[in-house]
């Protein structure tokens, strides 16, 4: 039997997990060596295949793979790029199919969320539309958690015990001073178009009564006056108010509060200063003491503290990937599925890509509160055990130690190609 080359590449926001995926591929195709020659990984995602910039991972060491494990970032470089539909855009599909002719390439392993399940699936089509065999497996992979079908995200569970853990430990500082200092404090987390992200917020508290005391989720339209009264109440009450707001909070017109006017490469709304803004709706409406933090890349970025269930899945969905390659498959993405609340169960299934591209799946309402100010028990037990755990990188010098790969780039075979 040929034992064909593999393409494997990362797409959109990185996580602190995805490198785990890709050592969960790498790993499994070194596993089936008579079938799956060498791995090429794409510099910065699809655009590594399309400009023919590969990198050769058959030099890396076993323990340099494996220690992606406990690496954050991508290490393959990612990209924000949305392959164009396959009838007006044929050129850029006949280069894909120029790339991984010249470089033996049969499989193909794409990392990323539910724009990158598009691509992996107009990938998938080439076998029909230009007579070349491609196998193309999606890897699941969103902090955001929007991907339908899967019960959860690989990437998800560490931003959310990031999240909480950081809420829990700042509401500690905030309410140390609260008597002659900050009585409000704010921290925006990720979250476009569903609120998961900042729903783990509410998992710092084992109940409703304690910090956060409030949660803005973009599945609930903001209300200024509702808002800043509740606010009033909790300082009264508590002495101070901690919240946590999704960026994508957005008015009843849908109209985003952190709109920065500008879009990204896949055609979504920049956004990011909500928390800002909402600080100063709160000097302007109730005159109190404020302080806000954008966590931003950092909790993606927080591998220190990664959920061990997370790191599980990540590998998981990366090892099932090319196994069902292997077996034939096209055209799909492993998913999750919880078997068992209590205690916590998942297993793999393979779910097609036709039903989660371009998808996205959000907060249920019965998940949140009926006053919309955050969530309930019923969303604090789907968020709880998707947290569990811990995954601690090795340290070094008293700083976590990372993968070092030579990244060595697979010699160019054909004429450069401009995007």
């Amino acid at each position: 039997m040929t034992a064909y080359n593999a393409f494997y590449a990362q797409s959109g926001g990185v996580s602190a997990v995805i490198n785990a995926s890709a050592c969960g591929v790498i790993e499994t195709c070194r596993r089936h060596d008579d079938r799956i020659g060498r791995v090429y990984a794409g510099r910065n995602g699809i655009i590594g295949a399309l400009t023919e910039d590969l990198i050769d991972t058959t030099p890396e060491s076993d323990e340099a793979i494996a220690a992606l494990r406990h690496t954050p970032g991508g290490a393959f470089g990612s990209c924000r790029y949305k392959l164009k539909d396959i009838e007006s855009h044929r050129r850029q599909y006949e280069r894909l199919i120029e790339v991984f002719k010249a470089h033996d390439i049969r499989y193909f392993f794409y990392n990323g969320g539910g724009d990158s399940a598009d691509t992996c699936l107009k990938v998938s089509q080439l076998a029909e539309h230009m007579n070349y065999p491609i196998q193309a497996i999606h890897v699941a992979k969103t902090v955001d958690n929007d991907l339908p079908v899967t019960d959860n995200s690989p990437g998800f569970g560490s931003v959310a015990k990031y999240i909480a853990t950081s809420v829990r430990e700042t509401a500690l500082d905030v309410a140390s001073m609260c008597s002659t200092s900050t009585k409000v404090f704010i921290l925006e987390a990720m979250g476009r178009h569903a609120g998961w992200i900042a729903a783990a917020g509410a998992l710092a508290s084992e109940d409703n009564d304690g910090p956060p005391h409030i949660i803005l989720l973009p599945e609930v339209p903001f209300d200024r006056k509702r808002l800043m009264a509740r606010i009033d109440e909790t300082v009264k009450r508590c002495g101070y108010c901690v919240i946590v707001v999704s960026e994508g909070t957005r008015y009843e017109d849908g109209t985003f509060l952190s709109d920065a006017g500008n879009t990204d490469a896949f055609g979504h709304r920049q956004l990011g200063g909500v928390a800002p803004t909402l600080a100063g709706m709160v000097k302007q409406d109730l005159g109190l003491k404020y302080h806000w933090a954008v966590a931003d890349y950092l909790q993606r970025a927080a591998r220190h503290i990664a959920s061990r269930v997370d790191v599980e899945q990540a590998y998981a969905v990366g090892q099932r990937a090319v196994e069902c390659a292997l077996e034939g498959q096209n055209a799909v993405m492993p998913a999750i599925r919880r078997d068992s609340e209590s205690p916590y169960r998942w297993s793999l299934f393979d779910a097609p890509l036709s039903e989660i591209a371009n998808q996205e799946k959000f907060m249920p309402r019965e998940f949140i509160r009926e006053d919309g100010f955050g969530i309930n028990e019923l969303g604090r037990r789907y968020l709880r055990p998707l947290i569990q755990g811990e995954d601690f990188p090795p340290f070094e010098n008293g700083l976590p130690k990372m993968a070092q790969l030579a990244l060595r780039p697979v010699e160019r075979r054909l004429p450069e190609f401009e995007l």
